[in-house]
C-alpha cells in the first residue's frame, strides 16, 4: 500500500506519532550488548576475541567535523551535519524531509577488557570504522600442562 503525502486520517497520524514517541523513550541504555534504535548515526557494533569493531553510518559528513572520544570505557561519537541546500523557489512546499541535519551525539558503553591506547578510526565512503583492541591479558590463551 502507498502512504499519501497529505494524510487524510488525523487519528492514524496521531497513533503513528504516539508509537514513535514511545519508541524513543522505551529504548534500553546503549551498550555493546543492547543498542537503542533510531539514533544518528546508525551503528553496527561487533567484536572478535582481539577487538571491538564499531561502524557508524554517516554519509555526507566532513571527517574533520566528527569527534570520537574514549574515556573510562565510554565511547562518544559527536559532530554536526549541515542542512542540505534547498534548490528551487523559496515558496516551494516541502512535504517530506527525512535527511537528518544538525548536531548529533552517540554514546556507547564498552566492555572492561578494551585497551584505550589501541584505538584506530577511519572514515571512508560515509562509514566511520572504529577498531578498539582488547587487552592482551584478556586474550584467550592455551595453558600448557607440565
Amino acid at each position: 500500500m502507498y502512504r499519501s503525502l497529505f494524510p487524510r486520517d488525523v487519528f492514524a497520524e496521531l497513533d503513528r506519532f504516539q508509537r514513535e514517541v514511545q519508541q524513543a523513550f522505551t529504548g534500553s541504555s546503549p551498550s555493546i550488548r543492547g543498542l537503542g534504535r533510531g539514533g544518528y548515526p546508525a551503528l553496527n557494533v561487533g567484536g572478535t576475541p582481539q577487538s571491538v569493531e564499531i561502524y557508524a553510518f554517516a554519509p555526507g559528513l566532513d571527517p574533520e567535523k566528527i569527534e570520537v572520544n574514549l574515556e573510562r570505557g565510554v565511547l562518544t561519537i559527536s559532530g554536526e551535519r549541515e542542512a542540505a541546500p534547498r534548490n528551487g523557489d523559496e515558496k516551494t512546499a516541502v512535504h517530506i524531509d527525512e535527511r537528518f541535519a544538525g548536531r548529533f551525539r552517540r554514546v556507547l558503553s564498552l566492555p572492561d577488557d578494551i585497551d584505550p591506547t589501541a584505538v584506530a578510526a577511519d572514515y571512508r565512503d560515509g562509514v566511520l570504522h572504529i577498531s578498539i583492541k582488547r587487552r592482551a591479558s584478556a586474550q584467550p590463551r592455551r595453558i600448557e600442562i607440565k
